[in-house]
């Protein structure tokens, strides 16, 4: 395909994305208010966040999957159709529970449109030419996470919140059309699959028990006590069996062979820690101004321009870098350099910090994600024969979605924790009066308005969420510095210039095998033509004159010369 093929193809692609990303942020600024309204607390906050992630962890495989089996393209138009349906019908959720289950079938609908989409690019253009369209997902990526939270927050003000989960319905039923209209992938040929369902569901049991156990733990019962032990070995025991069924059915949902690929097992540890970075920052920031420094839903999603700014600059301008020179290790290291610099300059966050600084530190920490989130996937598929780039691609977005899931459920349950005892300490400093207001107004353990506490007990809620959410931020620095180690050690592999859909013709191979191999071929021509010219003789030397030539006398020439 020719540029102009390839965009076209992409549009409806791009479109789908952005519906996605969209339903997905923009409640983000309004969620707060959400919870207060149906009366949910800081771990019903939590699992609405969780349970979208968790169904999206647990599906993204077994889409990846069904890739392999039936045609692409309807596969990703259901997921969309499954997505803005979920996203619909939790518009009308009267309590936390409801909403936590439509979320889930917004998630089943999202693991589809991650992983189809990166497998379609796959199919489509080279990991060379990759670098710059995923600048497009990248930038689509940035202006949902950015216009989302904005729009939602607008819409929120002027109409209610119930309305945010409906507004994705027009734009979704227009790329469904134009995924039919524009995106026409080649045939190729399908092979029989075989779905691991009993993996998935020990999989997901054991993943949710976890998190059910960390939401729990510290507020419904001691860390240290019997069901922390039960949950602990219930979850463990399932996992263990996931990883026996793995080995034994014909095709895992993870396939563990895989992890003999040394970019495949880096890139995985490092997409882990690139979840929590992207999904954990975005959940928490919108907390953070609304809660502690009395932000509007409108004001919140304004806020965090900077770094979906970071977001969408950096992936445009590095996606175009990595296609016009091959050079990727460089940018990837470098931001991953950048996350742990803007984690770090989060975790400094108070109540009262200068906004200037925290857009700056935002700003930071989306670059360094935006350098490395879709080039991740980028070196993966550049690694992996044409078979496997389903399970491949799907598995690395699976486990971006588990870091994700796993480390906003634990920094959720931390930041519960840290600001109970903020606010616990800052009510035996008030005065009597104000005492037993704070605990009227703060006792259920409910996320409350704060622009309608009375003062005192306001500030007291806004230092408590203001310090807890900078320390959760210097809890993932440490997982931001193993996504930097592990991209150091990342093989330097040159990008391949051929599609999955002709690896698949080539009948085997890699990628990155053929660019090696051209270049081995090409040094090996060199090598012969320098042989051969080393052969022949000098310039000097290719006719020489003896003294009998010398002697031998001119030949006339004879003829006429006419004028033309």
């Amino acid at each position: 395909m020719n540029h102009r093929q390839v965009l076209q193809s992409l549009s409806g692609l791009l479109l789908g994305m952005f519906v996605s990303i969209l339903a997905s942020t923009v409640v983000s600024s309004s969620l707060p208010l959400i919870i207060s309204d149906l009366k949910g607390d800081q771990s019903a906050f939590t699992w609405v966040v969780t349970a979208t992630l968790l169904a999206t962890t647990v599906s993204t495989p077994i889409w990846g999957k069904l890739a392999d089996l039936f045609s692409r393209k309807l596969l990703i138009q259901i997921a969309l159709v499954i997505f803005v349906l979920g996203s619909a019908l939790a518009g009308f959720s009267q309590d936390t529970g409801t909403l936590i289950i439509f979320r889930v079938l917004q998630g089943l609908g999202a693991g589809g449109l991650g992983a189809l989409s990166q497998i379609i690019m796959a199919d489509i253009i080279s990991p060379r030419e990759r670098g710059k369209y995923s600048g497009l997902f990248g930038g689509i990526m940035a202006i949902g996470m950015v216009g989302g939270p904005l729009l939602g927050g607008v819409v929120t003000d002027a109409f209610g919140w119930r309305w945010n989960f409906y507004l994705a319905l027009p734009i979704a039923i227009a790329a469904i059309i134009l995924l039919q209209v524009t995106l026409h992938l080649p045939k190729i040929v399908k092979r029989a699959v075989k779905i691991d369902y009993l993996g998935a569901i020990l999989l997901a049991g054991g993943i949710s028990m976890l998190l059910i156990w960390v939401s729990l733990a510290g507020s419904q019962f001691e860390w240290a006590s019997w069901e922390s032990f039960w949950m602990v070995g219930g979850a463990a025991a399932l996992l263990i069996a996931m990883i026996i069924t793995e080995f034994k059915v014909a095709e895992p949902i993870i396939p563990l062979k895989m992890f003999k690929n040394r970019t495949f097992t880096l890139a995985t540890v490092a997409s882990i820690a690139v979840g929590v970075a992207m999904f954990g920052t975005s959940v928490f920031l919108s907390q953070y101004m609304q809660l502690s420094r009395g932000a509007t839903p409108t004001q919140s999603g304004l806020l965090t321009i900077p770094m979906m700014g970071g977001l969408l600059l950096a992936s445009a301008f590095f996606g175009q870098v990595v296609s016009r020179t091959g050079k990727w290790k460089a940018i990837m290291v470098s931001g991953a350099s950048l996350t742990v610099v803007g984690l770090l300059l989060l975790s400094t966050l108070h109540y009262d910090t200068n906004l200037t600084y925290v857009g700056v530190s935002m700003f930071v920490l989306g670059a360094g994600v935006g350098m490395i989130m879709q080039n991740l996937t980028l070196v993966v598929q550049n690694t992996t024969e044409a078979k496997n780039m389903g399970v491949a691609t799907s598995a690395v977005t699976f486990f971006r979605s588990l870091g994700g899931t796993i480390g906003v459920s634990v920094l959720g349950s931390a930041l519960g924790t840290l600001v109970a005892n903020h606010i616990k300490d800052g009510i035996v400093k008030l005065p009597p009066a104000d005492q037993l207001v704070a605990a009227k107004a703060l006792g259920g353990g409910t996320i409350p308005h704060v622009n309608q506490l009375p003062d005192a007990i306001r500030v007291l809620v806004e230092s408590a969420y203001g310090s807890a959410v900078g320390s959760i931020f210097l809890y993932a620095v440490p997982l931001a510095l193993i996504t930097l180690i592990a991209i150091a050690f990342l093989p330097n592999n040159k990008l391949g210039t051929v599609t999955a859909i002709e690896l698949a013709k080539r009948g085997g191979g890699t990628a990155a095998d053929i660019v090696e191999r051209e270049v081995e071929d090409t040094e090996d021509v060199l090598i012969e033509v320098a042989a051969a010219t080393a052969a022949l003789p000098a310039v000097g030397e290719a006719h020489p004159i003896d003294d009998e030539s010398r002697r031998r006398e001119p030949v006339a020439a004879t003829g006429s010369i006419t004028r033309q």
